[in-house]
C-alpha cells in the first residue's frame, strides 16, 4: 500500500475523477481526497508503479503537476477505490484560472435536443469559472459561490458518474439549478434575447461575467461608442472589441500565432493591426491597432446575432477596479443590466497580449493566468509578499521558487483600488494556504500606498521591510521572466520612478551583476515645468527641452503664457527627469499627435502608431554615457520646419533613442535587456533587437509577465530573493 501526494494545479480540472477511473482501470484499492492545497492518493494492489507514471503521463488538460511524493502506508485495506471528501491543509497546490467555455459544452448550448440548450451557465470538468467563484480551497462547491445552487436529481447523476465528463465537476449546473439572467422584468432566455435587441438598436448594456461587469455596445456604429466615451470619462483610450473569429479576419490583420492566442482557453484580449477592410467605428480605438478578444462564456456566444462585434469594456471608470456587484455598476446610468446571481469573489480583469519582437508578451495578466504561480530557478526556503508600484499594480507572494502574481488590480491611488489592493494581498494568501510572512517588498517611493501598505504589513506581522527601487524592480522583472541571473546590461524605460538620488528616473542603463544593479547610464537629465501638470501635458515638455536648445526662440515660435514662460526660465517648480516617456511625450506634442494625456502613455503610444519605417542616417549625441535627448528634439523641430514628413519624424525620433541606448549599453555587456513601459514600443524594442542579433549580443525581453508595472512586484520578488541573500 503506498500514499501518493500530488501538488501543483491539481483542483478544478477534474483531477480526482481521472485518479479514480486510471486506478480502476488497473483494479487498485483507495482513495482519492483533496486535502486542501495538494491532492492525497492512498492505493494497493499490483502495477502501482505503472498507475504513478501514468498520473503524470495521462493527467487532464488542465492540470499542472509540480511535485509527487510515494511513500509506503499501512492501514487497512479498502474493499474498492474511493473519492473522499476532502479535508486538511497544507502544500503548495493551487487552484486553475478560469477556463473558457469548451467546444463539446459550445456544442451542447447550441443543440435544441440537449437540456442545457441555451443555458449560458453550462460548463464541465474542463472549461467554466475558477478563481473568481473560489472562497478558499479545496476546490469544493460548497467552498465556491456555486454553493448557491444545490445540484437537481439529473445533475447530481452526472456528478456521480465516472463515465461522465461532468462527474464530480464543482461547476456544473443546468436552468434547474444553476444561476439565473435577469434583464429587467425578464429572465433566464427571455432576458439574453431582450438584451440583443437592445444592443442591435445601439443600446449600452452592463453585463456581469466571470469576473465583473462589462459595458457592451455595437462597435460597428459611432453614437453608441462615443456615447460609451462620455458615460466612461474616456475620451480617446482605446476600447476593447468582442468578435468571432471569422468576422474578426474581415477587419484585422492576424498571424497563425495571434490567431491560436485568440482561441487558446486563457481567451485573452490580443492586440491586432488594423485591416484595411477595417469597418468599426473610428471612435473604438484611434490607433492602428484594436484590441479583440473571443466570448469565452455561454453567455457571450448567446449574445451574438446580427452585430458582429461589440465593443466590451471592464465596467468601472479609470483607475477604478472593475464592477462586480448591482450597488457598483448601477453608478453607470447605460440603458439596461444584464445580471445573474451567482456571486463573484475575486474579481478579475481581462488580460491583454501584443506581439512584439516575435514573442507574445503580456500588457495585462489576468483573466486565464491568474492564479497559477511562474516558477523561477531559485532556490529560496522563504515566504514573503511584494506590494508592487501604484500604477497597473499587482502584488506577487513568492512561496519557495514559485511567484504568485496577483490578478490586475489598478491605480492603487484611488480609495477603492487601495482597498481591492489589500483584498487581493487576503484572497492571495488564502488560495496559497499562506499565515506566516517572512518579509515584506515595496517600492522605493516613500508616497505610494502600497508603500505605506507594505509599512503596516510590515508592523503586523512583526518582519523586515524591504524597499526596492522602481528601475532595478523592472530589472529583476525581466531577469526572473528569463531565469537569467548572469552580468548583463537591462534598458528599464518607462515614465517615472523614484529614483536613488530623489529625481525622477524612467531612462535608466543599468548593469547587473552579482544580484545588484549600479546605474551605468541614462538619458539627459530635462525639466519637468508644472510636475504632474508636465506629463498631463505634454507640450509643456516640448517647450522645457526646446528652451535648453534654442533659447528664447521658442516662446517667439509657440504662444505660451507669461507665467508658463517664467517658470521654464526660472525652473520654478520643474523637478529634473530622466524618463523616456517624457522625451517621446515632447515629441508627439512637437508633431501635434497628442496634446492631452487622458490615458497612461497615451501620447508616445500615439506617436509609435503614427511612425512609419524611412530609410534614415542617424547618429545619436552621447556624452559620458549619458544620451542627449535636447539634439534629439531639436532635430525633430528642425525636421518639422523643413515639412518632413510627420511619420517619418517620429520614427526618427524612436529609432535615435534605440540606437543611442544600444551603442552605450553593449560598452558595459554582450548580453542586454530591454523592460519598463517604453518596452512595449514596438520599433524601439525590434530595432534593439535587431542591432543585438548584428553585433552576436544576446537579447533578453519579457514573455510571462508585463513589461510594465504589472510587473513590478514580480520584480521586487528577485530584489527580495538577493537582499535576503
Amino acid at each position: 500500500m503506498k500514499r501518493i501526494r500530488v501538488e501543483g494545479i491539481v483542483q478544478g480540472v477534474g483531477f480526482r475523477p481521472f485518479i479514480y477511473n486510471l486506478a480502476k482501470s488497473y483494479n487498485l484499492k483507495g482513495y482519492v481526497k483533496n486535502c486542501g492545497t495538494y491532492v492525497e492518493i492512498v492505493v494497493s494492489g499490483d502495477n502501482i508503479e505503472s498507475f504513478i507514471k501514468d498520473i503524470e503521463r495521462k493527467k487532464p488538460e488542465l492540470a499542472k503537476i509540480n511535485k509527487i511524493v510515494v511513500e509506503d502506508f499501512e492501514g487497512n485495506e479498502f474493499s474498492d477505490f474511493y473519492i473522499l471528501e476532502s479535508d486538511g491543509f497544507g502544500g503548495n497546490s493551487v487552484i486553475p484560472p478560469d477556463i473558457a467555455i469548451c467546444n463539446l459544452c459550445l456544442k451542447e448550448m447550441f443543440d435544441k435536443k440537449d437540456r442545457r440548450y441555451r443555458y449560458p451557465f453550462i460548463s464541465c470538468i474542463n472549461c467554466g469559472p475558477r478563481f473568481t467563484i473560489t472562497e478558499k480551497l479545496p476546490f469544493d462547491r460548497e467552498n465556491t459561490s456555486m454553493k448557491d445552487f444545490p445540484l437537481c436529481e439529473e445533475c447530481l447523476k452526472e456528478y456521480e458518474d465516472p463515465r461522465d465528463r461532468r462527474f464530480h465537476a464543482q461547476t456544473t449546473c443546468c436552468p434547474k439549478c444553476g444561476p439565473r439572467v435577469f434583464l429587467n422584468d425578464k429572465e433566464g432566455d427571455e432576458a439574453i434575447k431582450e438584451a440583443i435587441k437592445l444592443l442591435e438598436k445601439g443600446k449600452i448594456l452592463a453585463i456581469k461575467g466571470i469576473g465583473g461587469y462589462h459595458l457592451f455596445c455595437r462597435a460597428d456604429r459611432d453614437e453608441p461608442v462615443l456615447r460609451l466615451r462620455e458615460i466612461l470619462n474616456r475620451p480617446s483610450q482605446p476600447f476593447a472589441v468582442m468578435s468571432l473569429i471569422e468576422e474578426v479576419k474581415k477587419f484585422a490583420i492576424l498571424s497563425k500565432e495571434e490567431e491560436t492566442l485568440l482561441t487558446s482557453r486563457e481567451r485573452p484580449i490580443v492586440v491586432l493591426k488594423k485591416s484595411k477592410d477595417y469597418y468599426l467605428s473610428e471612435y473604438v480605438s484611434n490607433l492602428d491597432t484594436v484590441g479583440v478578444m473571443l466570448p469565452y462564456t455561454g453567455l457571450h456566444y448567446l449574445l451574438f446575432n446580427k452585430v458582429p462585434a461589440y465593443v466590451a469594456t471592464s465596467a468601472n471608470l479609470p483607475g477604478l477596479p472593475m464592477a462586480i456587484d448591482e450597488e457598483e455598476i448601477v453608478k453607470l446610468k447605460v440603458d439596461g443590466y444584464l445580471m445573474h446571481n451567482r456571486r463573484i469573489i475575486n474579481r478579475c480583469d481581462d488580460s491583454v497580449v501584443k506581439y512584439i519582437a516575435g514573442r507574445a508578451i503580456f500588457l495585462r495578466r489576468s483573466r486565464g493566468y491568474v492564479p497559477e504561480p511562474i516558477e523561477v530557478e531559485i532556490k529560496n526556503d522563504f515566504t514573503f509578499l511584494c506590494v508592487g508600484a501604484e500604477l497597473n499594480s499587482t502584488v506577487c507572494l513568492v512561496k519557495g521558487n514559485k511567484f504568485y502574481l496577483s490578478q490586475h488590480i489598478g491605480n492603487t491611488s484611488k480609495y477603492e483600488t487601495f482597498l481591492f489592493l489589500k483584498e487581493a494581498i487576503k484572497r492571495l494568501m488564502e488560495l496559497t494556504n499562506t499565515d506566516k510572512i517572512d518579509f515584506i517588498v515595496s517600492d522605493l517611493h516613500p508616497l505610494y500606498n502600497s508603500t505605506k501598505l507594505a509599512e503596516e504589513l510590515s508592523e503586523k506581522f512583526n518582519v523586515p521591510l524591504i524597499k526596492v527601487q522602481h528601475h532595478f524592480a523592472h530589472g529583476y522583472s525581466l531577469l526572473v521572466d528569463n531565469n537569467y541571473f548572469d552580468e548583463c546590461i537591462i534598458l528599464a524605460l518607462d515614465g517615472l520612478g523614484y529614483g536613488l538620488d530623489g529625481k525622477i528616473w524612467g531612462g535608466e542603463i543599468l548593469k547587473f551583476d552579482s544580484g545588484k544593479f549600479k546605474r551605468v547610464g541614462h538619458l539627459e537629465e530635462q525639466y519637468q515645468p508644472g510636475g504632474d501638470l508636465a506629463v498631463k501635458y505634454p507640450f509643456r515638455m516640448l517647450l522645457s527641452i526646446l528652451y535648453k536648445a534654442i533659447g528664447d526662440e521658442v516662446f517667439e515660435r509657440f504662444e505660451v503664457n507669461k507665467i508658463l514662460e517664467m517658470q521654464i526660465k526660472k525652473r520654478i517648480n520643474s523637478p529634473i527627469t530622466t524618463s523616456t516617456g517624457r522625451v517621446l511625450d515632447a515629441i508627439s506634442s512637437l508633431l501635434d499627435i497628442c496634446q492631452e494625456k487622458t490615458y497612461e502613455g497615451e501620447p508616445a503610444i500615439r506617436l509609435e502608431g503614427r511612425a512609419k519605417e524611412f530609410n534614415i542616417e542617424v547618429e545619436p549625441k552621447i556624452k559620458n554615457n549619458i544620451l542627449l535627448t535636447t539634439p534629439l528634439v531639436e532635430e525633430c523641430y528642425n525636421m518639422l520646419i523643413n515639412k518632413e514628413p510627420i511619420e517619418k519624424i517620429a520614427y526618427y525620433s524612436l529609432i535615435y533613442l534605440a540606437d543611442g541606448l544600444f551603442e552605450i549599453a553593449k560598452k558595459f555587456s554582450d548580453t542586454i535587456g530591454i523592460t519598463g513601459g517604453v518596452s512595449y514600443n514596438k520599433i524601439i524594442v525590434e530595432r534593439i533587437k535587431e542591432r543585438c542579433e548584428e553585433e552576436k549580443i544576446k537579447f533578453l525581453y519579457h514573455s510571462r509577465v508585463p513589461n510594465g508595472d504589472g510587473g513590478i512586484s514580480f520584480g521586487q520578488g528577485l530584489g527580495g530573493y538577493f537582499w535576503n541573500l
